[in-house]
C-alpha cells in the first residue's frame, strides 16, 4: 500500500519563489486544494510515473502542468510555448488535456503534437522558442501505468532541482491564478515533420538503405507513424509489427522488451536487420539476420568503432552504466578506448557524457545518447544509424557482432517488493547485504553483482554477471530468494 500525506507549506522552501510569482501577477489563495501526494519523492528516475488512478489523475495533472508551468516561465526570460505530446495509452488523452489547462491557466501556449515519440519533443523543445516540453507516457511500463516527463528550453530532462520546485508547490502552496492573460492550447502536428527531417538530414549523404529489408516492432506505442515512414523514406523494405496505436496492448508482449515475435520475423522474412522500440519510442534493441538479439552494449561497440575510425569520439570515450557487460569493457579497452560508468538511467549518462564532454553513451536496455546528431535517447534516430553501419560495413549485422566481443554470462531478475520504503530501503536489509557480501567473495574479480530499487517499477532489480555460468545461476537464486524472504 502507498502511503500519502498532504502537509502545509515548506518553511523557506518556497517564499522566495512565491515573491517572484507575485511580481508576476499570481497571487495566493486556494484555487487549487492540497491533493493526496506520497510520501516519498514524487520524481523518480524519469519523470512522475505510477499507475493511473492511484498516483496519477487529473487533478494532479492540472496541478503538475500549473506548477511546472509557473516553474518554467519563472526560469525563463522570455516566456515561450510548452510542447506537449503522448504515447497511445488510453489514459494518455486525459492527462494530457489536464495537463494544458493546468500550463494554459498558467499563461503559457501549449503547442500540442499527439502521438509522438519522446525524443520527438525533446528535439522540437530544443529548437524553437519553447521555453519547456512535457511527455505522457510510461516507456516500457504496462498500459495501466502512465507518466509525466518535463524537459527544460534546451531539450535535455528537467534538472533535479526545478523538480524539487514544482514539488515543492505541489505539497504545499496553494496559488491562484490572477493573470492578464491565459495561454492557449494549439495544435502543431505539422512540426512532426521537421523531427522525421531532422532524423534523416544527417544520412543523406551517405548510401540509403536500397537494398535491406528491415522489421520494425513499434509496440502499439508512440513511433507508430514515424518509424515506418522514415525508414522507407530512406529506401529499405519495411515489414512492421504492432503498428497500430493501440493503449490496450502497448508494450504488451512486444517490443523491446519482448523480442520474440521481432526474432521470428526476422527469420520468417529473411530481413536484414530488426529493431523493437518501446512504448515511446526513446530506446532500441535491434535482431540481427540469425535472429539474435542484440542489446545496447553492442550497439554502442558498433557506433564507437564507427566514430573511432572517423576520429569522431573525443579521447575514444562511450559513457554506460553499472549494467554494462564486462565483455565489452574488455573489449573496448583492448581498442584503447574508455569506459565510463554511471548509475542507471539515461539522465546520468547524459549528465557524465556532458561533464567529460563524451559523445556517445547509453545503456545495455537500449538508451543510446550521440551528441553528434541529437540531445537525448532516441531509438528512432539510433536504428536509423545501426543500419547505415551495418550498409556501410559490407556484411551482415551477425558478422559485425561475432567480430566484436563475447559477453560474459549475466542474469538479471527483478523481484516485485510492493512496498515502496522496503524497495527504497533495501541496503537496510542485512540478510541481503550477507548475502550479496558472501556472493562477492565468492566470485572475487571474476564477477559483478547488482542489487538496485528500480526507480521507474516497484520491483528491485538483482544482477549477477561471471565468467562462470553456474556461479551466475546459483548466486542470483540466492540473492533473489534474500529479496524475496525479506522485502517482498
Amino acid at each position: 500500500m502507498v502511503s500519502f500525506i498532504t502537509r502545509t507549506p515548506f518553511v523557506g522552501e518556497v517564499s522566495a519563489f512565491e515573491a517572484d510569482l507575485t511580481q508576476k501577477g499570481i497571487e495566493g489563495s486556494s484555487a487549487f486544494p492540497l491533493i493526496a501526494l506520497p510520501a516519498t519523492s514524487l520524481f523518480g528516475t524519469d519523470g512522475i510515473r505510477g499507475q493511473v488512478g492511484e498516483l496519477l489523475s487529473a487533478s494532479l495533472a492540472l496541478q503538475v502542468g500549473f506548477w511546472a508551468g509557473c516553474v518554467l516561465r519563472n526560469h525563463s526570460e522570455n516566456p515561450g510555448p510548452v510542447i506537449l505530446g503522448q504515447d497511445s495509452r488510453n489514459s494518455s488523452d486525459m492527462l494530457a488535456m489536464a495537463l494544458s489547462a493546468g500550463l494554459t491557466s498558467a499563461g503559457l501556449d501549449v503547442w500540442y503534437l499527439g502521438l509522438c515519440p519522446t525524443p520527438c519533443i525533446a528535439y522540437l523543445t530544443s529548437v524553437t522558442d519553447a521555453i519547456g516540453g512535457i511527455m505522457i507516457s510510461a516507456s516500457h511500463n504496462p498500459p495501466q501505468d502512465n507518466g509525466i516527463k518535463i524537459f527544460g528550453a534546451d531539450g535535455t530532462k528537467l534538472p533535479q532541482a526545478l523538480q524539487a520546485e514544482i514539488e515543492a508547490l505541489l505539497r504545499g502552496l496553494t496559488i491562484s491564478n490572477h493573470l492578464s492573460h491565459y495561454g492557449r492550447h494549439y495544435s502543431r502536428l505539422e512540426l512532426l515533420k521537421d523531427y522525421a527531417e531532422a532524423l534523416k538530414n544527417p544520412l543523406h549523404h551517405v548510401m540509403n538503405f536500397e537494398g535491406m529489408k528491415i522489421v520494425l516492432d513499434v509496440a502499439w506505442g508512440a513511433a507508430v507513424g514515424l518509424a515506418p515512414s522514415v525508414f522507407m523514406e530512406m529506401g529499405a523494405e519495411v515489414i512492421c509489427l504492432h503498428n497500430q496505436p493501440d493503449g490496450d496492448r502497448i508494450n504488451v508482449n512486444c517490443g523491446s522488451t519482448h523480442l520474440d515475435i521481432l526474432q521470428a520475423a526476422v527469420l520468417e522474412n529473411n530481413a536484414d536487420i530488426g529493431f523493437a522500440f518501446d512504448g515511446d519510442a526513446d530506446r532500441v534493441l535491434a535482431v540481427d539476420n540469425t535472429g539474435r538479439q542484440i542489446n545496447g552494449d553492442y550497439i554502442l561497440y558498433l557506433w564507437g568503432c564507427s566514430l573511432q575510425q572517423n576520429q569522431e569520439l573525443p579521447d575514444d570515450l562511450i559513457v554506460s552504466t553499472v549494467m554494462a557487460n564486462l565483455g565489452f569493457e574488455k573489449a573496448w579497452k583492448q581498442r584503447g578506448g574508455t569506459l565510463v560508468r554511471t548509475a542507471v538511467g539515461d539522465q546520468h549518462v547524459q549528465k557524465e557524457m556532458l561533464l567529460t564532454g563524451g559523445m556517445l553513451g547509453g545503456e545495455q536496455s537500449g538508451h543510446i545518447l550521440c551528441r553528434h546528431y541529437g540531445i537525448t535517447g532516441d531509438g528512432l534516430l539510433t536504428a536509423l544509424h545501426v543500419a547505415n553501419i551495418v550498409q556501410q560495413a559490407g556484411i551482415s549485422l551477425s558478422e559485425l557482432v561475432d567480430q566484436s566481443f563475447q559477453t560474459y554470462p549475466q542474469l538479471l531478475q527483478n523481484v516485485r517488493v510492493e512496498d515502496r520504503s522496503k524497495r527504497l530501503g533495501w541496503k537496510d536489509c542485512q540478510p541481503l547485504l550477507v548475502a550479496v557480501q558472501n556472493a562477492e567473495a565468492a566470485m572475487g574479480d571474476a564477477g559483478r553483482i547488482l542489487v538496485r530499487a528500480s526507480g521507474t517499477e516497484p520491483v528491485i532489480r538483482v544482477m549477477v554477471e561471471a565468467e562462470d555460468a553456474s556461479l551466475v545461476n546459483y548466486w542470483t537464486k540466492e540473492l533473489v530468494s534474500q529479496v524475496q524472504q525479506h522485502l517482498a
